[in-house]
């Protein structure tokens, strides 16, 4: 297929490079272009604006937030893009946006499917990424090859986009929470002289099994929050994003409350741009540890 990919993070540019392998053509587009030359050396073709990516069969999106989707994704762009394209917007971003989005492309004769991702960076690279998507059946149909070369599963959970941005926000709101959860047991364990690791090694061998309690959970009694592999302020991000969705539908959610208010405790002591598994630290700091 012929498709567009707009915004080459950490997680766009290991799809990319996944689609590339998987035999299709691509055209990239980044606003710091320098991001997009591993991707050329690959097979893409790097553009110089939006515009160029926004054509062919299918244009997807991985932006960082809401500022930057509507930023990048205009009434201007819309409106001169082809009728009939489909354009898959992978990134998390608010219910509002998502269901704007969808008005917006609709009134335009754009085909507009979400397919918000769980996985980090590392699991795009692999190509091992669960994909949620929705939007129509037969736009989902033409683009799966393309998810089946960035992910190991696509969840269809229906016709209204919105939808699957909230699958996402409550996935990463629950992710947060056993973070948050990790970190505070873990500073009651260390206050009474036990070994943090002897904790989590005790909890993720029966209990609490899996990637996120190990993965997390080592992180914390290592105090390896750098590199990360998914920072904090995305984090917070997310979390308000979930109660702004919550708010929307009269939902109280007091533990994401909890966890916002953490997070907001790790940037404003600097570690934005640390793992999620900084809350260990922020834990500990509360406890004068």
């Amino acid at each position: 297929m012929d498709i567009g990919f707009i915004g080459l993070g950490e997680m766009g540019a290991g799809m990319v490079a996944n689609i590339l392998k998987a035999g299709h053509q691509v055209r990239v587009w980044n606003r710091s272009p320098e991001r997009a030359q591993p991707l050329a050396d690959a097979g893409a073709q790097v553009v110089a604006t939006p515009a160029e990516a926004f054509a062919g069969d299918a244009v997807f999106s991985m932006l960082a937030d809401d500022a930057a989707m509507r930023e990048v994704f205009n009434a201007t762009l819309l409106e001169n893009a082809a009728r009939g394209l489909i354009h898959v917007n992978m990134a998390t971003i608010s219910v509002t946006l998502a269901e704007e989005l969808a008005s917006a492309h609709a009134a335009r004769g754009i085909e507009y499917v979400a397919a918000p991702v769980l996985g980090r960076a590392d699991v795009a690279a692999a190509g091992k990424l669960t994909i949620v998507a929705a939007g129509p059946a037969e736009s989902i149909d033409r683009v799966q090859p393309l998810f089946d070369a960035m992910g190991q599963k696509t969840w269809r959970i229906g016709s209204l986009p919105q939808q699957a941005n909230v699958i996402k926000l409550a996935a990463n709101f629950m992710l947060a929470a056993a973070v948050e959860s990790l970190g505070e047991a873990a500073t009651l364990v260390t206050g009474h002289g036990v070994a943090m690791q002897d904790f989590i090694d005790v909890i993720t061998s029966g209990i609490f099994p899996g990637p996120v309690y190990q993965g997390y959970g080592n992180a914390i009694a290592e105090q390896r929050y750098e590199p990360a592999l998914f920072k904090a302020r995305l984090g917070l991000k997310d979390v308000r994003l979930a109660l702004e969705a919550a708010d929307a539908v009269m939902t109280p959610m007091p533990v994401a409350s909890v966890v916002r208010d953490s997070l907001m405790d790790a940037v404003a002591h600097g570690d934005g741009d640390k793992d999620f598994a900084v809350l260990g630290e922020v834990s500990a700091r509360r406890a004068a540890r």
